[in-house]
């Protein structure tokens, strides 16, 4: 195989590897990733703005409304209008929000031991810098490249 398809096989076969990641497909506690990432994300602040979440995610107003509405319909989260401009929302974990976050978090800390487990201990640093290198030049791609 020519050098100048090797990293493009590379990058279908994780991709293809790490399917679990797609929107609709369930991770942990019948949660998707993206909802699991949206519970932690206003985890972390406690309140986020849901405008800030578009820009987070690098999503559509559209699909970040599409992605919290069953995260609101579950009780996992509540919309609040913020109380600085009435025009914004705020969401808030509710505590079954807060319940499903710690028990996604515990699974997927268990799927990251088993990952570990498979990455000599001697090459899991140079492992982790290599990817985040890779992800962060495919990120740059991404915006230069495709969406001019």
């Amino acid at each position: 195989m020519k050098n100048d398809c090797k990293l493009m096989h590379l990058i279908i076969e994780m991709a293809k590897t790490l399917r679990f990641c797609q929107q609709d497909a369930v991770i942990c506690e019948a949660l998707t990733l993206h909802q699991y990432y949206i519970l932690d994300l206003i985890a972390q602040k406690v309140r986020l703005k849901l405008s800030e979440l578009h820009s987070l995610l690098l999503v559509e107003k559209s699909t970040t409304t599409r992605l919290v509405d069953p995260l609101v319909r579950h009780g996992l989260v509540v919309r609040e209008k913020a109380e600085d401009d009435c025009r914004a929302i705020n969401l808030r974990l509710t505590p079954k929000g807060e319940e499903a976050h710690r028990q996604v978090c515990r699974c997927m800390d268990g799927f990251v031991q088993s990952v570990e487990a498979h990455i000599p201990k001697a090459k899991r640093q140079e492992v982790y810098e290599s990817v985040a290198v890779l992800l962060n030049a495919i990120k740059d791609a991404c915006k230069k490249e495709w969406h001019q």
